[in-house]
């Protein structure tokens, strides 16, 4: 069983979001599709199953191959019960069950055909056995288990679960349908840590062909065996062999290479340029001739000069091969700056949080939170969704008021804020003014630094932040951030929107940040390598872990 695509592209007017995308997916390959937030995964999965049309592309796949789409979003079950949508989505295995028991009465009953019947039978038998026909009340139990919703009622209408049981129930009942090529798009959302873990076992040892979109670093690590990257400006695939760590090793080489690449050009740029300068010099061998011979002098001057004019226009002509079409300059790694001196602090801390309470609604999200940051602080911040972690982080950052309490700031604070959804950023501005508002300095000075980065090309800069996709309104935060010279950082969900590259580069940035951090974070890989203490938020108050 295959799926082949070759030159898939789709635009939507004049920006392109993939450009002549081919790749192969085939029996025991799991593959993880990586990108930037809005560089095209999700319209590459929704133009293999014919959701959304490509411009152009060819699309082959085997006869009677079956595939399990899972979107981000879907529509509602309408007023199905959960023992509905389990029979809805196991039918093709119970009519692969009734055309087994068909076959078996046709034998008995059409004994001449029996060669016939036998071989359409082994068919139907092998592809009954593919879908875990035999144990199918087995894998029905277990599947539900292991996602989290086996508790709930077969006659409940599952309208009436939360979002999170919702989505569970939807990946629930693909896997069950044991397709010959699953498509995941984001299959972690809303899986608690035990349903994480199963998923990981269960993919992993799945005969299904797989394409995935994750930006979970972990689950890309346990499940699959390749990396497709949608590159950010090329719009095009590039595949790499191996889980997530292959992946990021080759990406080190790659990035090892470029570096090697460009220091050579550079080295060959400066000696063409000194042989273009001095070459018309280097003629000291032409002196008079000391018999008086012009004719012979003549001679020899013309044939050196020619040899230089050769030697030069060579020169100049591979000079203007490398400046045509130039290795560019590898981006310098993402460094915090702080403005950071400890004897500033005088002992003294930079955040003192003091008896801070929030409610909505009459619910209290808040109560009486107190603590103190030191000047090198680690802090990560958990708890589950909807419990505050973010309310506190905009408390701190001063956006959004305390119903009660204080937080004060030391003068020599400077505080950096990424918030999760990005909505710091002004709408309204050009990516450049963005970045560089409030900031001292000349505009060209802001340009060489922020291109420098490689966070962004000199095409971006003008683009209206409106129409940035969140991966690229994260990555102007962070590239704002380090601009502003922060000394206290508070990050919110760092880690979503930005392409692994970035991001193992910010990462490596936070690690050799010399001022506080406080985290939130539900990145099994982050929080893993996240030197610090963890405090859980529960019922309004912080406990430490660690």
């Amino acid at each position: 069983m295959q799926l082949t695509v070759s030159n898939l592209s789709k635009s939507y007017g004049v920006h392109t979001v993939l450009d002549s995308v081919g790749l192969t997916l085939g029996t025991g390959q799991r593959i993880g599709l990586v990108g930037a937030n809005g560089v095209g995964k999700s319209t590459l999965l929704k133009c293999l199953i014919g959701e959304i049309e490509a411009d152009s592309a060819a699309i082959t796949l085997t006869r009677a191959a079956r595939i399990g789409y899972l979107a981000q979003t879907m529509d509602g079950f309408g007023g199905a019960t959960l023992g509905d949508v389990i029979e809805a989505a196991i039918a093709p295995i119970r009519a692969l069950e009734q055309r087994l028991r068909q076959l078996e009465g046709e034998m008995a009953l059409r004994p001449a055909a029996l060669s016939t019947i036998l071989d359409s039978y082994a068919e139907c038998l092998e592809a009954y056995e593919w879908a875990g026909g035999h144990d199918l009340a087995y894998r029905i139990e277990r599947v539900l288990s292991g996602l989290g919703v086996a508790h709930l009622p077969r006659q409940r209408l599952v309208e009436t679960c939360s979002g999170g049981e919702k989505a569970r129930v939807r990946l629930a009942m693909l896997l069950l349908g044991s397709p010959d090529m699953l498509l995941l798009d984001e299959p972690t959302n809303h899986l608690d840590a035990l349903s994480l873990a199963w998923l990981e076992r269960y993919l992993a040892a799945s005969h299904s062909a797989m394409l995935i979109v994750s930006h979970d670093r972990h689950f890309l690590n346990q499940t699959v065996n390749a990396i497709l990257e949608i590159d950010e400006h090329t719009h095009a695939l590039k595949r790499y062999s191996g889980n997530y760590d292959a992946y990021l090793e080759a990406k080190r080489l790659e990035r090892a290479r470029w570096l090697e690449d460009y220091a050579r050009q550079e080295e060959q740029i400066k000696e063409l340029r000194h042989a273009i300068k001095v070459e018309a010099r280097q003629v000291a061998h032409n002196r008079p001739p000391k018999d008086g011979d012009k004719l012979v002098y003549n001679g020899k001057k013309a044939n050196v000069e020619s040899t230089i004019a050769r030697r030069v226009h060579n020169a100049e002509e591979r000079l203007r091969r490398i400046e045509a079409d130039p290795v560019p300059k590898p981006p310098d790694p993402l460094i915090f700056d702080a403005d950071f001196d400890p004897a500033a602090f005088a002992g003294q801390f930079p955040l003192i949080v003091s008896g801070v309470e929030k409610a909505f609604g009459g619910r209290c999200i808040l109560r009486h939170v107190s603590f103190v940051v030191g000047t090198q602080a680690r802090i990560l911040i958990i708890g589950e969704n909807g419990v505050g972690k973010s309310t506190l982080l905009r408390i701190l950052a001063g956006v959004m008021p305390p119903d009660r309490g204080s937080i004060t700031r030391h003068p020599q604070t400077r505080l950096g804020y990424l918030d999760q959804e990005c909505e710091s950023l002004s709408p309204t501005l050009t990516l450049f003014d963005a970045y560089r508002a409030g900031l001292l300095g000349t505009e060209q000075q802001h340009k060489a630094v922020l291109l420098s980065s490689g966070l962004f090309r000199y095409a971006d800069l003008d683009k209206r932040i409106a129409a940035l996709s969140s991966g690229q309104k994260r990555k102007v935060q962070i590239a704002r951030t380090i601009a502003e010279r922060a000394n206290l950082l508070l990050v919110d969900e760092p880690t979503n929107y930005i392409s692994f590259d970035v991001l193992e580069s910010f990462e490596a940035a936070l690690r050799t940040f010399p001022g506080a951090v406080i985290a939130v974070s539900h990145d099994r890989r982050f929080r893993e390598a996240f030197a610090g203490e963890v405090w859980e938020l529960r019922e309004g108050a912080l406990h430490t872990l660690s």
